[in-house]
């Protein structure tokens, strides 16, 4: 197969300047129906890219070069991961440009060798805050329907949610819109700025925060996290629970009974890609979760007022799923976990009473999950010598095999 040459440009094509004698001997060019116009001069056919299926036979089916323009980079969230998809290594030659990306920091004076670099192009989040809220420096190509001022008012609505005004105060947002074109334009304003802001379809957003707190991703313990008269999962407790989650690095987590948030809180500093959903019907914790939250930092933590049962056919599909406590509702979630879990997804059950026990090995067996139990008895020494004996939990596991 003869050569496909995939070329950074930016509006204008200036970069084909320096690639003349490559050109010569193209047969096709593919690129976008604005560039068109400006490819006249070369005599020969133009196409666009989509519909990607048949711009892929046609490119096959040309005797001779190919040229490929994509914008910016190609290898960046671009067309060049899926030309690599279709045809081999040794047919492809990548020429970048400069990115969109690296074009906005330029104008901004960002340095973004420590910067999180996010793609919302044609692509679906479960909690926008939570992919950006933990980082200090977040950039991100944006689309029509998640775009500044859309992201702005989902970040503004979640920190109204965990009663976080201080935040708000230090977040900053630029957008860079239509850049590299005559009708490129900078904005610098604040999260309530860019939510009454209208911006063109092509941009991309660098979300700012000052003093971001550093904190470990495992061993958070009872007398730092916010909670109501001792009701807390014990720290040893919480890390065999987690451990029996087995997380995954992004996804859904359902808390189920969350209390104060604890094992959300640390379930979102292990594995900050996940979307953690707290399901508590008690006010007092609900507060306490949103306190941890902020104390925390762990935006990727929602709270959720109301009793499981009446909430989980309204929760995004989970991929683990953790009770801490049930309200007499076991068997309704374990069901639920069945219907709405993938397969090799998993439960985990903690259970103060053995009454409480046998009936989550009956349901999860009974529903044909798989089914392990372990018995965690902690005893904490205290300085002077004495032995302080607390309750033991059982920590039922389950997986969804079929």
């Amino acid at each position: 197969m003869n050569k496909i040459h995939v070329i950074g440009v930016g509006a204008d094509l200036a970069e084909l300047q320096n690639l003349a004698p490559t050109l010569k001997n193209i047969q096709l060019f593919v690129a976008s129906p604005k560039h068109h116009p400006l490819l006249a001069g070369y005599g020969v056919k133009c196409r666009a890219i989509t519909p990607l299926d048949e711009c892929l036979e046609e490119i096959r089916a040309t005797e001779g070069e190919v040229a490929v323009l994509a914008s910016g980079d190609p290898l960046f969230y671009g067309i060049g991961a899926s030309l690599l998809r279709h045809f081999g290594e040794e047919d492809l030659l990548f020429y970048p440009g400069l990115s969109s990306i690296q074009r906005a920091c330029a104008l901004f004076k960002i340095p973004w060798h420590d910067a999180q670099l996010i793609s919302l192009h044609g692509r679906e989040a479960n909690h926008i805050p939570g992919m950006i809220l933990p980082h200090r420096k977040s950039l991100i190509l944006t689309d029509g329907r998640n775009s500044p001022n859309s992201i702005a008012r989902e970040i503004l609505n979640y920190l109204l949610l965990i009663e976080d005004k201080e935040l708000t105060k230090r977040i900053e947002l630029r957008v860079g819109e239509n850049l590299g074109t005559e009708e490129e334009w900078l904005f610098t304003g604040s999260l309530q700025e860019a939510a009454e802001t209208s911006f063109a379809p092509l941009n991309v957003l660098c979300v700012l925060i000052a003093e971001q707190k550093k904190l470990p991703s495992l061993g958070l313990i009872e007398e730092e996290i916010c909670h109501s008269r001792g009701l807390i999962t014990k720290n040893e407790v919480r890390a065999a629970s987690l451990h029996r989650l087995q997380l995954p690095t992004s996804g859904v987590l359902w808390d189920i009974g969350a209390g104060s948030g604890s094992v959300s809180i640390e379930a979102a500093r292990l594995s900050p890609g996940l979307t953690i959903y707290s399901v508590e019907h008690k006010e007092e914790e609900i507060a306490n979760i949103k306190a941890n939250i902020r104390k925390f930092a762990t935006y990727n933590v929602i709270p959720i007022l109301g009793r499981a049962a009446a909430l989980m056919e309204k929760l995004p599909l989970p991929d683990r799923i953790f009770v801490g406590g049930s309200g007499g509702e076991l068997g309704k979630i374990i069901e639920t976990a069945k219907e709405r879990l993938p397969v090799e997804g998993r439960i985990v059950i903690n259970a103060v009473l053995k009454k409480t026990a046998l009936e989550a090995m009956f349901y999860l067996r009974a529903l044909d999950l798989t089914c392990s139990s372990s018995k965690v008895s902690v005893s904490r020494i205290e300085t002077d010598g004495n032995i302080n004996d607390f309750n033991p939990i059982t920590i039922i596991a389950g997986q969804k095999i079929s």
